[in-house]
């Protein structure tokens, strides 16, 4: 643990409560937070969705909404001077946000413009605050920054756009920007979430380096304790808006007390073992009894998809003529074969073609060259609306999935109509029972996506697969983006389904952990290519490629 330099508290909560109006009454979301942060600290808020972690951090910077958020109780301070956190002007807060306390928050592509330049943004950051005096000891600044959070090739970096850099890059630019006015605090809201495990590893030492370097205090949320662990001095566990637990970090990580905090070390998939179901939060909360069997690997060996040859290109740039004129090769020579019933695992850092294969099997892509053969016959154009049918994708973000302006309903029934031949009471029913299916209600069927939370939302997604009656699905990084929990439930329900209905899975994603537990063999691409395939534990176990082994190693 670093000792803090200075003895006095950058920022201090006390006793703040925060609650929400909602035309019915007012909903309080946090419950007598009390915390402080020094400087060289940095103190981690853990807890579900919900639980008032991003809340807290919001209201520190004045970022709540004035018309519906209220403090009802309590104050924040900022060393030892009081925050003007009820009705303060834009004007007031400017001269502390970026100036004193910096956000990174969770998504770098939501944060930034995609139609500007990315030294652009962080320039107009600086004159924002009127950071020096001219454009060209800005961009230098710029420059000079990107260096320091270890962007390759400042200078060419600084004329890229958001959509040009990988999730990495564009996560420094984020903390490029936040220290661009040489803050005293920052506040990083679930920053390396989805992010892959290698990337994650460079931007928590990334983190550390800065910290120690400039002497920051820094807020750190997640809902991942793994993660916390890392790079945390103190810890916080919040639940349901109020703290739970909280202490410094080995402590918390080597002896938890709250049940609540038990049951977020116990949502993740062991390193060892398949135990189904696995344990949730509420499982803990309430003191239930689970029954636990062990997952057991596939053994057939009946080959109902595979590859030979796969290759598929992207179209980067065309001539005046709309001639293509440079691509980029995103699968090279791709061969692969896949069991009835077993789950692949599919890991591999962003941009190596995860992504790209799966829209290949699915049909969402054409292979420019190879072969893809669906039970023994070799697919082709005309076979695609078959095998769309048997072959379904869940993707990352359910509420990107899902039309925000249809029915949950109508979002399943509208995918049976080209592939169902059902009449409309039909179509309904059956959308009803794949909802009922995955754990929703038949109420459930009228509301809209913004009605639902995020689990919830890929239960919906999951149940709109299941309205196709699949055969093979594949899973594009279904769970890096939900809670613990709320991850444990979606796995047991994916686990579920795949023993009654007989499915094939094809598991997407970069969380290490989760693919070992939910696979049984593992397939570890790079740079469009495949390096390793083999026996799930042995591929974790006993890596035989140096990829697989940086990866195995930068995993939590």
């Amino acid at each position: 643990m670093r000792t803090p330099s200075i003895s006095d508290s950058l920022l201090c909560f006390g006793d703040v409560s925060i609650g929400f109006r909602d035309g019915v009454g007012l909903k309080t979301v946090v419950k007598g937070l009390s915390a402080e942060i020094n400087p060289g600290e940095v103190l981690s808020i853990v807890g579900e969705s919900g639980s008032g972690k991003s809340v807290s951090s919001l209201a520190s910077m004045g970022l709540l909404p004035s018309t519906t958020a209220v403090i009802s109780n309590g104050s924040i301070s900022f060393q030892k001077i009081e925050l003007p956190i009820r009705n303060a002007s834009d004007e007031t807060w400017c001269q502390i946000r970026g100036n004193e306390i910096a956000m990174i928050f969770q998504d770098p592509m939501s944060s930034l413009n995609p139609s500007i330049g990315v030294g652009k943004q962080v320039v107009e950051m600086m004159t924002q605050h009127q950071i020096h005096d001219s454009s060209a000891s800005r961009k230098q600044h710029a420059l000079n920054l990107f260096e320091e959070v270890e962007i390759q090739e400042a200078e060419k970096a600084f004329y890229k756009f958001p959509h040009e850099m990988s999730g990495g890059q564009k996560q420094r630019v984020m903390i490029a920007m936040a220290l661009a006015a040489s803050p005293k605090l920052l506040i990083a809201d679930e920053p390396t979430t989805a992010l892959d495990v290698s990337v994650q590893k460079s931007v928590l030492e990334l983190f550390r380096k800065i910290i120690i370097s400039r002497g920051l205090g820094m807020i750190f949320i997640s809902h991942d304790l793994d993660v916390v662990r890392h790079i945390s001095d103190k810890i916080i566990v919040m639940y349901q808006g109020e703290i739970v637990e909280k202490g410094d970090a080995e402590t918390i990580y080597k002896n938890p007390q709250h049940p609540y905090t038990k049951g977020l070390f116990a949502c993740k998939p062991p390193k060892n073992g398949r135990p189904y179901p696995l344990k949730t939060v509420a499982d803990f909360m309430n003191n239930n009894k689970i029954q636990q069997s062990q997952l057991q690997k596939a053994t057939s060996k009946s080959i109902i998809l595979s590859g030979n040859g796969i290759n598929h290109a992207y179209i980067t740039k065309r001539n005046i003529l709309g001639k293509p004129v440079g691509s980029y090769q995103a699968l090279k020579n791709i061969n692969f074969h896949l069991f009835q019933g077993e789950t692949l695992g599919l890991v591999g850092e962003s941009g190596c073609g995860k992504s790209s294969l799966g829209k290949v099997i699915c049909g969402l892509l054409s292979p420019d060259t190879g072969l893809l053969t669906f039970k023994g016959a070799v697919l082709n154009v005309d076979q695609n609306k078959e095998h769309r049918k048997a072959v379904q994708m869940i993707f990352q973000d359910p509420f990107s999935a899902l039309n925000p302006r249809m029915p949950v309903g109508k979002a399943l029934t509208e995918v049976m109509k080209k592939h169902c031949k059902l009449s409309a009471q039909e179509r309904k029913e059956k959308a009803i029972n794949s909802l009922i299916e995955v754990g929703l209600k038949r109420e459930d069927y009228d509301k809209f996506p913004h009605s639902f939370s995020g689990g919830q939302r890929q239960r919906i997604v999951i149940a709109r697969t299941l309205a196709m009656d699949p055969e093979i699905v594949i899973c594009d990084e279904s769970v890096s983006a939900l809670d613990v929990s709320v991850q444990a439930q979606i796995l047991n329900l994916l686990n579920r389904l795949k023993m009654k209905r007989g499915l094939t899975y094809i598991f997407i994603s970069h969380d290490l952990g989760v693919i070992r537990y939910m696979s049984d063999r593992i397939m570890v691409m790079q740079k469009g290519q495949i390096v390793e395939i083999g026996d799930a534990d042995e591929i974790i176990d006993q890596p035989k490629e140096s990829y697989t082994c940086q990866l195995v190693n930068a995993s939590f």
